[in-house]
């Protein structure tokens, strides 16, 4: 148990920290973009646990790290070859212990992001199945199938890769013949595993327990909808919906009824572990679904604790629409005991600023304003909260990255740039002038993985934190304003009426959160001074693009 001081009553407000996630804040690190300390030009563990202070002075309540384990990189990590060590590129165990010890000593939690979906073709087991014959216990592990057509010649079925390009891959055998072919959604170095075959999950079971026996406090779940295939590997009505689409919609790839099993036994796990000291582990899963309905499914109270809320996400500046989808997340995903995670932005998304408005590298314009008006609406809704690294600094997609720099495999893949997510990984501007703007260390001629703008350094965050104005301040003022209320992760949400661009609700503990939509000025629903806004806001009224906080004791403010 532990104590919260009430922002309005001043009277401490007792609350179970085992139920910790329910209205948890956590703050993303792109391990690879946060911050290097050894001067190659890549982020690694032991950057990580050196800007743990500066995340304890935002005030996150924990922090999910992306894939550090061993791996070929060629998705960034998200094709990992062990799942119980880490990457020399990022440190060793030794490293991710004392980076452990320091999150525990200053309180904050970590989650460990797990791609059980797929792996890495560079993984043991896939290897193995490379030189094993068809039909083996090997391949087995895998979705390995003869091909159609004469010889074998064509792929299995219709399906394309979330990435671009077929689902399937044909191997040479060990004779040197062509033959069988492999399933993979996403690329060619990231086959899927067949979880129809028990030892998947068993696999899976020791690296959960591996990580739990570290001390982590839970897991963020990759392509939670992933995991099982139809049995039949039927050919798809619209094979190329999910690249055009970027999402898991071919109803044969995604969201199988077996799933839910899996969620259940790694819920088991976690809750063994809870029960040693009553602090509950996370899973929280990366669930993209067709409808909140479908959603809810997956937080059940025996499977998932939470799954991402991405419709906050992907829906337009628009009050009407925006009421809508919250309203939904509240009567679907709420009811079902659990609490929804928010969610605005993520590596895989361009950044909140550049998709609210442009042009992109203007962090003053209409495009930040309604960023920031974003913030204060997502931290005002009951449940989690998860933000991306640099959201808290205004940062803009990099737009204009040239293509010999360009990583992502979906630009490798398709020579696309539309749905390239090199721009918002740009490593984060810590301090000074000019690249590496204090992301590396001070080796000589270090450089980013990813190039830096020159305009990093108006969103450094030296300055970010010496302006009062700054992006950083909005997010630190609106995590303090909102670790003193009572009703976080619970409570009731009630719509209150309003101008028709400005949405406003109040919360069971008297948290009144309105945002205007619209550009010109409208009346403010609570009179006085807002605890907080996104803008200069005075009395009375709410400016365009803009969000403010008060406390009632009103039921109709």
């Amino acid at each position: 148990m532990h104590n919260r001081l009430h922002a309005q009553t001043g009277q401490r407000v007792t609350l179970n920290t085992h139920r910790w996630w329910r209205d948890a804040v956590i703050y993303q690190v792109y391990v690879r973009s946060f911050l290097d300390s050894t001067g190659d030009g890549i982020g690694d563990l032991a950057g990580v646990r050196a800007g743990l202070p500066y995340l304890k002075k935002l005030g996150v309540d924990g922090i999910w790290l992306s894939p550090f384990y061993p791996s070929p990189q060629h998705d960034h990590g998200y094709d990992v070859a062990d799942y119980c060590d880490v990457d020399p590129l990022f440190g060793d165990l030794a490293e991710f212990d004392l980076l452990m010890t320091d999150a525990r000593r200053l309180g904050i939690r970590v989650l460990l992001d797990i791609v059980p979906n797929h792996c890495s073709s560079e993984h043991p087991w896939f290897q193995e199945a490379l030189d094993s014959a068809p039909g083996s216990a090997a391949r087995a592990r895998f979705h390995f199938a003869d091909g159609r057509g004469p010889d074998g010649a064509e792929p299995p079925n219709n399906w394309h890769a979330m990435f671009g390009g077929p689902a399937w891959s044909r191997v040479t055998e060990r004779d040197g013949t062509p033959g069988q072919w492999y399933l993979h959604m996403f690329t060619p170095e990231q086959p899927d595993w067949n979880w129809r075959n028990p030892e998947i999950a068993a696999h899976f079971d020791h690296a959960l327990r591996f990580w739990l026996d570290r001390g982590v406090d839970g897991f963020r779940i990759d392509v939670a909808a992933g995991l099982y295939k139809h049995p039949e590997l039927p050919d798809s009505p619209d094979p190329e919906a999910d690249y055009r689409t970027r999402d898991s919609v071919n109803p044969l790839a995604w969201n199988q009824p077996e799933v839910h099993d899996v969620w259940r036994q790694w819920r088991s796990v976690c809750e063994e572990y809870t029960a040693r000291d009553g602090q509950e582990r996370l899973l929280v899963g990366e669930v993209s679904v067709p409808t909140a309905r479908e959603h809810a499914l997956y937080v059940r109270h025996d499977e998932l604790h939470q799954a991402f809320f991405f419709d906050l996400l992907r829906t337009p500046w628009d009050a009407d629409a925006f009421r809508k989808v919250v309203s939904e997340a509240m009567q679907d995903i709420a009811g079902t005991g659990s609490t929804i995670t928010w969610v605005l932005n993520n590596h895989d998304q361009v950044r909140t600023v550049t998709r609210y408005g442009e042009p992109a590298t203007e962090g003053s314009g209409l495009g930040a304003a309604r960023a920031r008006a974003a913030a204060l609406l997502m931290l005002a809704l009951p449940g989690a909260a998860y933000i991306y690294q640099g959201e808290e600094l205004g940062l803009p997609e990099v737009v204009d990255l040239p293509d010999d720099v360009l990583t992502d495999p979906i630009f490798h893949r398709t020579g696309s740039r539309t749905h390239v997510r090199d721009g918002c990984r740009v490593p984060l501007p810590w301090s000074g002038q000019a690249s590496p703007f204090g992301f590396t260390s001070g080796v000589e001629g270090a450089k980013p993985w990813l190039p830096q703008p020159d305009w990093f350094a108006e969103y450094a965050t030296d300055r970010a934190l010496a302006d009062t104005r700054s992006f950083w301040h909005l997010y630190r003022d609106g995590l303090q304003l909102r670790a003193g209320l009572p009703q976080l992760g619970e409570g009731p949400l009630r719509w209150l009426e309003t101008e028709p661009d400005v949405l406003c609700f109040v919360r069971g503990d008297g948290l009144v959160c309105a945002v205007n939509f619209g550009t010109a000025p409208a009346p403010a629903p609570v009179s006085g001074t807002p605890l907080l806004s996104s803008g200069p806001c005075a009395p009375g009224v709410l400016p365009g693009s803009t969000a403010a906080w008060w406390i009632s004791d009103c039921t109709n403010p």
